[in-house]
């Protein structure tokens, strides 16, 4: 491991104060989870300075006003999966979190460095994606705010300029008759890096018929996005097996358009056309449990 300096940031602007001052050759710790082992590859890049914003309480908690709720970026996992208000409000949310890594994963590392990382596996994403969710990002030349879609570029790079911080992520509520799924394929049950992954939520009218969707996969494509192609499929129809099935060949034939024919393709493909039926199923499942319960 190379020689750093190393900052504790007392708060958000003396952590923009000295990525500022150091230009891109900073690194900002918080879980760790992600950079201490990158620091350990000899042939990576080290960074001349870590800034360690783990002390910052403004940069934690969760909080609900009105329809809206924030989520700070040094919130960990394991505070996301037994969160009330995400439990209620977005609880594919809780469930994305409650897999990733081990427990001192989940109480270790962050929802901010899960994002800010980029990696297409990264498993809070795709449900933030379909709860709509915007980013703030700070820096000493103030907060510059977008949608969470619009922060990636690529794997493990984004938008983000080198003197800027994540602050906050802010979504809506899911509308009342909305039900949510995510569902993470690996090579395990536990400790598991995603292979593929789906987050759905559907949203019925009174009479049952799918009034919205919402399809995000993970680990499919270069970044993320919402599938267009097979939400357009659902929209006004009533569920069935067969509809769920047609919208996850249309997400596969998406991933196939952008990313084309490779070695992976003959598994992925029909693999991501049984996740998302299997999501959507989910969510068909929780508005008939719902339905029942009444």
């Amino acid at each position: 491991m190379k020689t750093f300096e190393y900052t504790a940031a007392e708060s958000i602007m003396h952590a923009s104060e000295q990525l500022s001052r150091w230009s891109g050759s900073a690194s900002i710790l918080a879980g760790g989870t992600d950079l201490l082992i990158a620091l350990r590859h000899a042939n990576g890049s080290s960074p001349k300075c870590l800034i360690d914003i783990s002390r910052i309480p403004e940069l934690r908690g969760i909080t609900l006003k009105g329809d809206t709720v924030t989520i700070r970026p040094l919130t960990v996992h394991a505070e996301l999966e037994k969160s009330s208000c995400i439990c209620l409000h977005a609880p594919f949310l809780s469930r994305a979190a409650s897999m990733i890594g081990s427990p001192q994963i989940r109480n270790r590392g962050t929802v901010g460095g899960n994002i800010m990382n980029a990696a297409t596996c990264a498993d809070t994403v795709p449900p933030l994606i379909a709860l709509g969710a915007g980013i703030s990002l700070k820096s000493v030349r103030g907060t510059r705010r977008m949608p969470l879609e619009q922060l990636f570029t690529a794997p493990y790079a984004t938008t983000a300029a080198t003197d800027e911080i994540l602050e906050e992520i802010v979504f809506p509520v899911l509308p009342t008759g909305a039900t949510s799924a995510f569902i993470k394929l690996g090579r395990r049950n536990a400790l598991s890096i995603a292979r593929l992954s789906i987050a759905a939520v559907l949203e019925f009218d009174s009479g049952g018929k799918i009034k919205d969707a919402r399809i995000v996969p993970g680990a499919a494509f270069p970044t993320w996005r919402r599938m267009s192609e097979a939400e357009h499929l659902l929209r006004g129809e009533i569920p069935s097996t067969k509809l769920f099935e047609d919208a996850g060949k249309a997400v596969a034939a998406a991933m196939i358009s952008e990313t084309g024919m490779r070695w992976s393709t003959a598994y992925k493909e029909p693999v991501l056309v049984t996740l998302v039926t299997r999501a959507l199923q989910e969510c068909e499942c929780c508005r008939r449990k719902e339905q029942f319960e009444r």
